[in-house]
């Protein structure tokens, strides 16, 4: 599956309307704000539809998946969207998420804690907010918003030291920047230990760079830990080789498409985050030129004048030169 899907699941008094662009989308909140409800008349439309007061308008089929037999169901659901509320442990396995990338289904995941096996973006990570009146005869509206956005900087900043979430092309390219500018950089060789890092080094300046398309599930603990303090950065595209196309040393119209609305591009099957579905393209339009890009060594090619000073101008308001 690839593409947008708007959902409208509704009764006479409640109504939710709200769209998703990925395979992996989760809901966050506290108890009492709707999200349970929204799955209940999903899956009550599923199991009833002719007999129900709840509406369902969607281009693709909704289900619900749940319980200990959610193999068993989940090998009948195909180019569907899945709703999963919390409760359901399985959810939390590594059998889940390897099993559900070999799928061409969407997710919709209710959880209030991280999912560290799965590969969500930053930003599809929602809440419910309600809008409108209660009553008898008013419907009351559920829309979806974004709990973790880009983050804006007021100001320029230059840090101390640069971390990243990995060893690959992406370190080896902002190590090779930094020593230039006299500049710590280190790699944490996997996202989850970038939340120890910080927690160690409390008084330092320091840039965090990570892939936003697979950072979902770090996101919530490490801004708890900043706190908002202006000597961390957190810099969060959807990934290095994002980053490299957004740059446009790749002259490549397909490309340019490709970054103007990805998820038209997507197929979940193939690709379990964006992250992996930028690193094919760039792989792809570089094949054979001076710049060809290999994910685990970066090409030198990339660390010349005009072709890195492009890529950081990208990181604005971050001063790595």
């Amino acid at each position: 599956m690839k593409g947008k899907h708007r959902i409208i699941v509704s009764t006479k008094r409640l109504k939710y309307d709200f769209e998703i662009r990925r395979n992996l989308t989760v809901i966050r909140g506290d108890s009492a704000t709707g999200k349970t409800t929204l799955v209940d008349m999903i899956r009550e439309y599923v199991n009833n539809p002719s007999g129900t007061p709840v509406e369902l308008a969607c281009d693709k089929k909704c289900y619900v998946l749940e319980g200990s037999l959610w193999k068993e169901q989940l090998s009948a659901m195909q180019d569907s969207i899945v709703f999963i509320d919390e409760g359901n442990e399985f959810i939390k396995t590594v059998e889940f998420a390897d099993t559900i990338q070999k799928t061409d289904n969407y997710y919709i995941i209710v959880s209030r804690e991280s999912l560290p096996s799965l590969p969500y973006s930053v930003e599809e990570i929602y809440g419910i907010r309600t809008s409108g009146k209660y009553g008898t005869l008013k419907p009351c509206y559920h829309e979806f918003y974004r709990i973790y956005g880009a983050q804006t900087l007021k100001k320029d900043t230059k840090p101390e030291v640069v971390i990243t979430e990995d060893s690959n092309s992406g370190y080896q390219f902002f190590n090779s920047v930094c020593r230039q500018q006299q500049l710590k950089c280190e790699t944490m060789n996997g996202k989850s230990n970038v939340f120890h890092y910080l927690n160690m080094h409390k008084n330092e300046r320091i840039l965090v760079i990570a892939d936003g398309a697979a950072f979902g599930s770090e996101i919530d603990r490490v801004m708890q830990l900043i706190g908002g303090k202006d000597q961390v950065v957190l810099y969060l595209p959807e990934s290095f080789e994002w980053l490299i196309l957004k740059a446009k040393v790749v002259k490549s119209k397909w490309a340019d498409q490709v970054l103007e609305k990805p998820w038209e591009y997507v197929e979940s099957k193939t690709y379990f985050s964006w992250e992996r579905f930028f690193t094919a393209v760039l792989i792809e339009e570089t094949n054979g030129s001076y710049l060809a890009y290999a994910k685990r060594k970066l090409n030198p090619a990339y660390l010349n004048d005009s072709v890195k000073d492009s890529i950081l101008e990208q990181m604005t308001k971050i001063q790595l030169f």
